[in-house]
């Protein structure tokens, strides 16, 4: 399962990741309008920015990614 692959990483520097399955049911079909994805406050990493992204408070400046 992959919640046990995401669950066993770790990192040379000893970040550890946890993880846990949320089974809970989600309403389909929301739509989100262009004005509300606008307003995200989302920072793009130069490497994959559709994946690895930060979204802050709309009135924090988000962090910068580590590409």
């Amino acid at each position: 399962m992959i919640v046990d692959l995401i669950a066993a990483t770790t990192t040379k520097t000893g970040l550890q990741v946890h993880c846990e399955l949320d089974a809970n049911s989600y309403p389909k079909g929301i739509v989100v309008s262009d004005a509300e994805m606008a307003s995200i406050n989302i920072k793009r990493a130069d490497f994959h920015g559709e994946w690895n992204y930060a979204i802050a408070p709309s009135d924090q400046l988000p962090e910068a990614i580590v590409s």
